[in-house]
């Protein structure tokens, strides 16, 4: 069977568009916390330490979510899977209304994040079954819903956030995740036919890379390098919102500088999705990290509002490629069957290094009284993320297999 029939086909394209319209809705829960933190932590009278609380529960829930369900997307499907994350969702949204407790908010967002993973890791892993010469922007494309929700969410619901108050925000966006979500979902029950599947593993052993370790130790190194980058990514998306208000700016500058950083990561998710279909996953991942290395120096010595603004597009076009190149590496790498599993771990540890990133940059303001050693400790760790993706680099080679498999 001819696998242009199925993979990279006409459906695979319409499936991308279901999923991205899913992923915009879905990962909303991820950014919520980031534009509602000022209010918080203005009505429960906290430290800034304590009010990144409620994100860095959130991104917990949301890295274990992208194992977990990861897991039964192998096994059951993107579709159940996501009505389960729905309503884990929207039971998050709502409990958080009514915490009477910043302890007790924290964990209403561990629930939050849980169900929110599925619009980021679970479907990634779903719609690299469907494309194979355009794995590498299928994937851009799917990851850049995490970053779309981020862009366009909090400047809709900015109305009423001022008008209703934070739980106001809330009570609307568990509404719409359940009316937009299940019924997109269904649209994907279709599972990949057992020809495809196999067409697709024998294609990917023909194109397969060895860095000449095993599939869990090569994971595990994957995982450490995706802490080290994402408690850089950190820095500048969890508390941008928070600096801008201590700067003077107001939370709805902050609010557009995260929007711009985002839609930044946008574009810089499909470019790097088209260079990834050439260049490969790690390739790709060693140039988003160091140049987003390069764009956490300029927050150093720049605070106006004007050059923060162009640091943060700056930031945004360079890191955005960064966390879907995982992805892509562990399906060049390992094998096809595990995606799943193996690339919600990797999610799992990325979204751990965010969550680790949010709450340590927010002590580290507590401690000194402003961010500039938050910036500088996230240099050091995105330091760790180039020196380990370098190393894989540099023993990446081409697989051989010992029989050429058939893919027609």
């Amino acid at each position: 069977m001819n696998t242009a029939a199925i993979l990279d086909s006409r459906y695979s394209w319409l499936r991308l568009l279901i999923t991205l319209a899913i992923a915009t809705v879905a990962n909303v829960g991820m950014w919520a916390i980031i534009v509602i933190m000022p209010a918080v932590e203005a009505e429960f009278g906290s430290g800034r330490a304590a009010s990144s609380m409620p994100y860095t529960l959130t991104m917990v829930g949301f890295a274990l979510g992208n194992l977990l369900i990861g897991r039964l997307v192998d096994r059951f499907g993107i579709t159940l899977a996501l009505i389960g994350a729905v309503a884990a969702t929207a039971s998050g949204y709502v409990l958080s209304t009514f915490a009477p407790t910043m302890a007790v908010l924290s964990l209403t967002h561990l629930l939050l994040g849980l169900g929110t993973a599925a619009g980021f890791g679970p479907l990634i892993a779903d719609i690299s079954h469907w494309f194979l010469r355009r794995r590498g922007i299928a994937v851009a494309l799917v990851a850049s819903g995490n970053y779309l929700s981020g862009a366009i969410w909090p400047t809709l619901l900015a109305g009423l956030l001022e008008s209703g108050g934070w739980r106001m925000v809330y009570f609307a966006l568990a509404a719409i995740t359940v009316a937009v979500v299940i019924p997109l979902a269904l649209l994907l029950r279709r599972r990949v036919p057992a020809e495809a599947y196999a067409a697709s593993d024998a294609a990917s052993a023909l194109n397969a890379r060895s860095t000449g370790m095993s599939a869990r130790t090569l994971q595990w190194l994957l995982g450490l390098a995706g802490i080290g980058c994402c408690v850089a990514m950190s820095m500048p998306q969890v508390h941008i919102v928070a600096y801008c208000v201590g700067l003077g700016y107001g939370p709805a500058v902050g609010a557009e500088m995260l929007s711009l950083m985002l839609l930044g990561g946008v574009v810089s998710r499909i470019l790097s999705g088209l260079a990834a279909d050439r260049l490969g996953g790690v390739a790709i991942l060693l140039i988003g990290s160091v140049l987003q290395c390069i764009a956490l120096f300029f927050y150093l010595p720049f605070d106006g509002m004007v050059p923060l603004y162009l640091v943060s597009a700056l930031f945004g076009l360079a890191q955005g490629g960064i966390v879907p190149s995982y992805a892509l590496v562990v399906r060049e790498y390992m094998p096809p069957k595990e995606a799943g599993a193996r690339v919600g771990f990797v999610m799992m540890m990325t979204i751990l290094g965010m969550a680790l990133g949010g709450w340590m940059s927010g002590w580290i303001y507590d401690v000194t009284g402003n961010y500039q050693m938050a910036f500088i400790n996230g240099i050091a760790w995105n330091g760790l993320n180039i020196l380990i993706i370098g190393y894989l680099l540099m023993r990446s080679r081409p697989q051989k297999p010992s029989a050429t498999p058939s893919i027609a």
